[in-house]
């Protein structure tokens, strides 16, 4: 048994749809589960009227819906027979939304985010829909399984947590006997439900989080993650031109990658799969011939002390000092508990005696943080910050990577450097500006010249 996800970008166009009903129709044999994103650009453009309803352009949200329906058809239209049934399934799901759509603009904050939720779902409950009827027209057995019915999460909403042990008991019960039977399982990504029924979402980019979700929790041999790139590379090709692909990684490489700004995988997708042990292998839609990255617990000694060189933007870097915490005990402990209270994550952090600096990719609440934190200390942020960040691990054992990076980077100004606590990684902190400078050079410094593996 396999699970196979597939990007919104793979599922854009008539074509598109296409290649991926053969890609699974291929695959048959292997008892596919199907994960599907919204197709194209949909859930960009459900995000883009929800904004619109929820600050007073209803009439907007609306013809955006319009022109999300349109898309749809355009896409879906040429590959269906039934096409009156197609309008008649995607005119439901545009009335429904235009319904919630209308709640959101009446709505106060506290309700808006469950509604969101709501609205956002319609995406994956379509193209769900769509591939499951494509996959019976070529003949397979193929059935939809509403991803509501069978992920359960909290009423986080947007961002919501899987409960794995009501998920699990679900998917033994509604996917898996599909699969034994040698049907075609097709679900949405992104989607869920709370223990009381409202509609959820795991975030954006929550699809992969899904199929590895429903992989682990099936016990699928493989989960497959189809993208539009040829699989894991050294760096962003967008901004390094000859950049390498990654044949394999390690779970902890592919995390590290994730979380610091990799951007073929969400941060989260890896975990259940490192639970049960089960490789994710990341392969490209439009080019199967290409054996794409394949993730496993442990990889083989590789020539690369530097796997791969990723980065995120969007940074903001928050100073902390009091010289009244000089030798103190507490000082950290006071710091983190607002963190933990305001329920704010940190990437980097750097410490000496009387300050600390830290890291977030979120300012929602940075208002909050910096008033919380003035009762304890001095405070100062600065945003418009990066994390670039170097990932492999072979680093934790090879000396002269940090004299290399800095030497790259010696034109640039590095303003706080952190080691992550298995040592796969060696974070820098620069301004964004330097980002596609700072990439390029230490590119050319680890995969031109590559550091000599220790002991050389």
């Amino acid at each position: 048994m396999i699970v196979m996800k597939f990007g919104g970008s793979s599922l854009a166009t008539s074509d598109a749809l296409t290649r991926v009903a053969g890609l699974i129709a291929d695959r048959a044999d292997r008892a596919p589960v199907v994960v599907v994103s919204a197709m194209g650009r949909t859930t960009d453009g459900l995000v883009a009227a929800v904004d619109l309803a929820a600050h007073g352009g209803l009439a907007n949200a609306r013809r955006r819906v319009a022109g999300i329906r349109g898309d749809l058809l355009a896409a879906a239209a040429p590959v269906l027979a039934d096409v009156a049934g197609l309008e008649r399934l995607v005119d439901a799901h545009c009335d429904e939304l235009d319904r919630t759509l209308a709640e959101i603009a009446a709505a106060d904050g506290w309700s808006r985010p469950r509604l969101t939720d709501a609205a956002l779902s319609h995406g994956e409950r379509i193209s769900s829909l769509v591939m499951a009827r494509l996959l019976g027209q070529r003949g397979l057995d193929a059935v939809h399984v509403d991803a509501r019915d069978v992920l359960v999460t909290d009423n986080r909403f947007t961002e919501a947590v899987p409960a794995f042990g009501a998920t699990n008991a679900r998917l033994d019960r509604l996917v898996r006997p599909h699969a034994t039977a040698g049907r075609v399982a097709v679900m949405g990504g992104f989607i869920a439900r709370t223990g009381d029924g409202h509609p959820s979402t795991l975030g954006r980019g929550g699809s992969d989080f899904s199929a590895s979700i429903v992989g682990a929790g099936v016990g699928a041999d493989e989960i497959q993650i189809w993208t539009d790139v040829d699989g894991v590379m050294t760096a962003d090709p967008s901004v390094v031109p000859d950049v390498r692909l990654l044949p394999r990684l390690s779970f902890a490489e592919a995390s590290e990658l994730a979380y610091f700004g990799g951007r073929v995988l969400h941060p989260r997708t890896v975990l259940p799969a490192v639970e049960r042990d089960i490789p994710v292998r990341v392969l490209n839609s439009r080019k199967p011939e290409v054996e794409g990255t394949l993730i496993v617990a442990a990889c083989p000694p590789s020539d690369l002390v530097v796997k791969s060189i990723v980065y995120k933007e969007g940074i903001t870097v928050i100073d902390v000092r009091s010289t009244r915490m000089l030798m103190a005990h507490g000082f950290l402990a006071a710091i983190f508990e607002v963190f933990d209270r305001l329920e704010t994550a940190v990437d980097v952090v750097s410490t000496s005696e009387v300050a600390v600096s830290l890291t977030i990719d979120r300012t929602d609440r940075l208002a909050d943080l910096v008033g919380e934190l003035r009762r304890i200390a001095e405070v100062e942020h600065t945003g418009g910050q990066a994390i670039v960040c170097l990932v492999g691990e072979a680093i934790r054992d090879t000396p002269g990577v940090a004299a290399t990076a800095f030497t790259a980077l010696r034109a640039i100004n590095v303003r706080m450097v952190s080691q992550g606590s298995a040592r796969t990684n060696f974070s820098l902190v620069i301004d964004e500006r330097d980002v596609p400078a700072a990439v390029r050079a230490l590119h050319a410094a680890f995969f031109e010249t590559p550091a000599e593996p220790a002991g050389a």
